[in-house]
């Protein structure tokens, strides 16, 4: 690690709008209005922000993660109209031309996030339109081809970190990046989602710990469906800062999906962009006081692409890059008619607001437990000593 500047890297350009699948929920505009409403607000106007153009990840990057014949499959795909297998050419997974060329991009500026940390050069990093969490060593899954996460902790690793936290606060499992760093010590992986029994992927449950040698380095807290702000800060209190005091890592590495959300039209929580600045604002504190600040912030799922995402990732970006903007800002006029434009007939919403307390109250071992405190009782249970902590201890 070099010496660290206090600037903030935003990895953007506008060729991260070609990861396109078509009449999709993950459609690109979500990253468009996310970046319009940042530089609206003067977020990527700050003193110290630092806009980095990509490159794409190239093969020997990303078969750190991906089989060499995954990649060649992904290449193969938009030349062939009647190819199947290896996840893709499904209504998940559709092919569409550039698939390996826009996912490779994509992989690029995660880990050109992470090299900026890594090597000083900036104290934070975001990629917005990173976070694609779902893709395994060999297959496609859940809208994500290359697993951009994966590839940048690889590269960490490669880099010589000894202890990466992966946190992922997406409503879906981080199943991906799981599987992958399963069996590594070196890399701990902390995911907060809905139940798998209720929701895709269908895994991260409290007993999935890690593999031999690295048992306690997978730690999964899945909440009931409707789980709002307060049930959701709770939980993630509960489990999330304690295991990464336990665990010391020198970088944060996050997965920030915005599909949470009450509006969210694929999952079943029922947050609001002001508990999801919170967890943000959280983040950057335990990146502050564990890693020196490093964090590697990405995007991730979020499928109300006008009401929800570009506000929590303009929050986002905002506490990376150096406060949160007011919940009480109104939306920029310029950025309203942009959005309108680009989605006729959807809410455009006008403040950064959904006028929500995300104040919680911390989590204690006593009283009657309702379904929240359950499955943080069967979390800590599970992984708490597998990592020296004790599971009834409201300080550990």
């Amino acid at each position: 690690m070099g010496p660290m500047s206090d600037d903030t890297v935003v990895v953007w350009d506008e060729s991260l709008l070609a990861y396109d699948m078509g009449d999709h929920p993950l459609d690109p505009v979500r990253l468009e209005l996310t970046v319009a409403l940042a530089r609206e607000l003067g977020i990527l106007d700050r003193p110290g922000v630092r806009l980095v153009k990509p490159e794409p990840a190239d093969d020997t990057l990303l078969t750190r993660v991906h089989d060499p014949a995954y990649l060649a499959a992904v290449r193969a795909a938009p030349r062939d109209p009647l190819f199947a297998g290896y996840g893709l050419g499904t209504s998940d997974n559709p092919v569409f031309d550039g698939i390996h060329e826009s996912s490779a991009l994509i992989a690029g500026a995660t880990v050109a996030a992470a090299e900026a940390v890594w090597r000083g050069d900036a104290r934070r990093a975001v990629n917005v339109a990173g976070g694609l969490h779902h893709a395994m060593p060999a297959r496609a899954s859940g809208f994500c081809v290359y697993n951009d996460p994966a590839v940048a902790i690889a590269r960490l690793l490669d880099l010589g970190a000894e202890r990466i936290a992966y946190v992922d606060v997406d409503v879906h499992h981080g199943d991906g990046v799981q599987q992958i760093f399963w069996d590594d010590p070196r890399v701990l992986t902390v995911s907060v989602h809905e139940t798998p029994l209720a929701l895709f992927p269908g895994t991260g449950f409290p007993d999935e710990t890690g593999g031999p040698g690295a048992q306690g380095t997978a730690v999964n807290m899945p909440l009931p469906p409707g789980v709002d702000d307060t049930g959701w800060q709770r939980a993630f209190h509960a489990i999330v800062p304690s295991v990464l005091r336990a665990f010391r890592p020198q970088v944060l590495v996050s997965q920030c999906g915005a599909d949470g959300h009450r509006l969210d039209p694929l999952a079943d929580l029922n947050l609001t962009v002001d508990g999801q600045r919170a967890t943000y604002v959280a983040l950057r504190a335990l990146a502050d006081e564990l890693c020196d600040g490093r964090w590697v912030a990405t995007g991730g799922g979020g499928y109300a692409l006008v009401e929800v995402v570009p506000r929590a990732w303009s929050h986002l970006l905002a506490v990376a890059t150096g406060g949160p903007v007011d919940p009480a800002t109104l939306t920029p006029p310029a950025w309203r008619e942009l959005a309108a434009a680009r989605r006729p007939g959807r809410e455009v919403p006008l403040r950064m607001t959904d006028d929500a307390d995300p104040s919680y109250e911390p989590w204690q071992p006593t009283g009657e437990p309702n379904a929240v405190d359950r499955a943080i009782a069967a979390t800590r249970k599970t992984v708490f000593p597998l990592l020296g902590l004790d599971p009834h201890d409201p300080r550990d």
